[in-house]
């Protein structure tokens, strides 16, 4: 960087991605009075904030992203009053937040996510006229969230998650009309949730999940007609279900589940959707759409007149009714008599914990027209699953039939149904209901339900070709949509990992345990060798152990390398399987692919082509269908999809350590990839922008 001082004309200095390890040098501050932008993110640089910095007084843009500084940020930070973009996120900075923060005039973007900052919110930064970002999610902030931020005109994201932030919401939110993400889920957020948050007509998601938030929930809410995503999960809100949310057309998830709400649900809009509401730990709910499957509604009590006219009627009836019933039940226990013990008699199944409808096998053969092999769209170790018609309305499902004459298919089957029994997320399949009877020939049958993905499964989609029917490979899929589905993944994984129900393991992770919806949301699937840690508050399934030693538990090419030893069942091998995946999505190579040989593998080549080489290593075919403008320099689009693919490989070679201490855990992941993609889809619209 010495070297570079002379170059008094330098505008941009971007050393991004490329392990650079060590402090920054403070020869940083001599560097050209007319640099513009500072792009040191996704390296491993270490010490302080790089002081020199504050003597670039035209920096527009400072990146220093998934790094590993430390210490507090100076207060010098304030003069550099041509800032727009400020990136310091995935760190490990301390301290409070510099309040002279707020002289950043002209600052669009202030992004400190996923560090160790602490303190309350600085008022002052209401200052920020211009700020459309506001990232401060995973740090130690407390108290409330001043209420000039909600007053800043161009606020468009808010997110503050994962903080300890313990007072009420000011009513002043409802002055952020440009507000489109409002997340603060996992605070200690107490209070009822403004009426005004109604007013805030972009808003497309709230998140407010996981905090203490009281009282009833705000009929307002129904105004924002272009919301899409409403978390109100684990709160004490009580109260009923505001029937105004009927009228939120866009509304695609709504999760209302453990609260204290009571009273009818209401029985149009979204409610109609069974896979798209949450609403189990509300012991008060009735009514509603019987795809719902809740009781009914108490009647109300009748008059006294109407009692008297019901008593006469009562009089005349119940002898008439008493008669057919008695003549009835001995009809009923002569055909009991007469039919074999086993005729189709449900068996018991493990408890889900919440109502499922019931289904028979005639049912299930019905819907599939007799298990036939048309319907089959996919087979397993212990398991085949088939389309099916579903249900009086028609709905596609897919039925997993176990294989029970396969050692292990019983064990299977209830590892599945026990770690599905509470799991709820947006990126794991959504089990409908399970099935334990008789088949045709009187042998056990035990089949589970899910919901049904159209786009098939990750595998299919990486390597169908032209010919294939229903062909939609990830030929044509850009950067931007590989980058949502690893995040979807790391997801859904952070949350077995992380829920309050118990870690859960799912030990055999994969393409084809990958499925992909309509609207290509990637949801993880197949849990019939899942385990939960071992811990004195969850259930060990069978008598397995999740800490027993096994000889290889998931799918060769993807199994961690201590499994082949006989190690232990834990969250590190999930991480493992994940990066291999990871790697496999955008270089588009099994991992048993025959190039893979003589101590080659999937991981190794992408170490060995890292990070000077990784645009000759991906899916060559992924980086014809560009996020870009058509109008985009090539050079421009080079150094940002090569950034891109850079910082993503990273985490999948981060995941792949050789040994488990060595990976980092599924919340920094998932935090880190949520970054990256962000990054990317902003930086790629700023560039179809220009």
């Amino acid at each position: 960087m010495d070297n570079l001082t002379n170059c008094t004309e330098l505008q941009r200095f971007s050393a991004l991605g490329n392990l650079l390890e060590g402090n920054v040098p403070s020869s940083v501050g001599n560097l050209s009075s007319q640099l513009q932008g500072l792009y040191l993110s996704g390296n491993q640089l270490s010490g302080h904030f790089p002081f020199g910095v504050t003597n670039l007084h035209s920096l527009i843009i400072v990146a220093l992203e998934n790094n590993h500084f430390t210490g507090e940020l100076p207060e010098r930070l304030g003069i550099l009053k041509s800032l727009q973009i400020l990136e310091l996120g995935y760190n490990k900075f301390t301290g409070p937040i510099p309040s002279s923060l707020s002289n950043l005039s002209q600052l669009g973007t202030l992004s400190l996510q996923s560090n160790q900052f602490y303190g309350r919110i600085p008022p002052s930064l209401g200052n920020l006229q211009m700020l459309v970002e506001f990232n401060l999610f995973r740090n130690n902030l407390h108290g409330s969230i001043p209420k000039e931020i909600f007053e800043i005109p161009t606020i468009a994201y808010i997110r503050l998650s994962f903080n300890k932030l313990d007072v009420p919401i000011h009513t002043a939110i409802g002055n952020a009309k440009q507000l489109i993400n409002f997340d603060i889920a996992s605070n200690n957020i107490s209070g009822e949730i403004p009426n005004t948050l109604g007013n805030c007509e972009s808003l497309e998601k709230i998140n407010i999940n996981q905090n203490n938030f009281s009282g009833s929930i705000p009929t307002s809410l129904g105004n924002i007609n272009g919301l899409q995503i409403l978390n109100l999960s684990h709160n004490n809100l009580s109260g009923s279900i505001p029937e105004s949310l009927v009228n939120l057309q866009l509304l695609e998830q709504l999760d209302l589940s453990f609260n204290q709400l009571e009273g009818e649900v209401p029985d149009s809009g979204i409610f109609m959707n069974a896979t798209a509401i949450h609403i189990d730990g509300n012991k008060g709910l009735c009514g509603g759409p019987g795809i719902l499957h809740l009781p009914a509604c108490a009647v109300t009590h009748p008059t006294s007149t109407t009692m008297k006219k019901r008593s006469i009627v009562l009089k005349l009836v119940i002898p008439l009714v008493s008669m057919v019933s008695l003549s009835t039940m001995i009809l009923i226990v002569v055909l009991l008599l007469c039919k074999k013990r086993k005729k189709r008699e449900l068996l018991s199944l493990p408890s889900f914990g919440r109502k499922f409808p019931k289904v028979s096998y005639n049912d299930l053969a019905r819907a599939t027209s007799g298990f036939s092999t048309s319907n089959l769209i996919g087979r397993g170790r212990y398991s085949s699953v088939y389309r099916g018609e579903f249900f009086q309305d028609g709905n596609v499902v897919a039925v997993k039939v176990f294989s029970l004459q396969t050692r292990g298919a019983q064990k299977s089957f209830i590892a599945e149904c026990n770690a599905l029994r509470n799991v709820r997320h947006r990126n794991i399949v959504p089990i409908l209901t399970a099935c334990s009877s008789i088949d045709s020939e009187g042998n056990d049958f035990k089949a589970l339900i899910y919901e049904f993905m159209p786009k098939g499964d990750l595998h299919k989609l990486l390597y169908s070709t032209g010919d294939d029917e229903n062909s939609s490979d990830l030929n044509h899929i850009t950067v931007a949509e590989r980058l949502r589905i690893v995040v979807d993944v790391a997801d859904a994984l952070e949350y077995l990992h992380h829920n309050n129900q118990g870690t859960i393991v799912h030990c055999d992770l994969k393409p084809s345990n990958i499925l992909l919806d309509e609207n290509m949301t990637a949801l993880v699937g197949d849990f019939g060798i899942s385990r939960y840690e071992d811990d004195p508050t969850t259930v060990s399934l069978g008598d397995l152990k999740s800490t027993s030693s096994i000889a290889v538990r998931g799918t060769i090419g993807y199994v961690a390398p201590e499994y082949a030893g006989g190690g232990e069942v834990t969250t590190a091998a999930d991480v493992y399987s994940f990066g291999v995946v990871l790697l496999e999505i955008f270089i588009r190579k099994r991992p048993t692919d025959i190039m893979f040989k003589d101590g080659l593998s999937i991981v190794s080549f992408a170490e060995t082509n890292f990070p000077d080489r990784v645009l000759e290593i991906v899916d060559p075919q992924m980086l014809q269908e560009s996020d870009l403008g058509q109008n985009v320099p090539a050079s421009v689009k080079e150094e940002l999809v090569g950034h891109g693919l850079t910082s993503v490989l990273n985490i999948g070679l981060c995941c792949t350590k050789p040994t488990p201490s060595e990976r980092i855990g599924m919340q920094e992941v998932a935090a880190k990839l949520h970054g990256i993609k962000d990054a990317y889809l902003r930086r790629a619209k700023e560039t179809v922008v220009v």
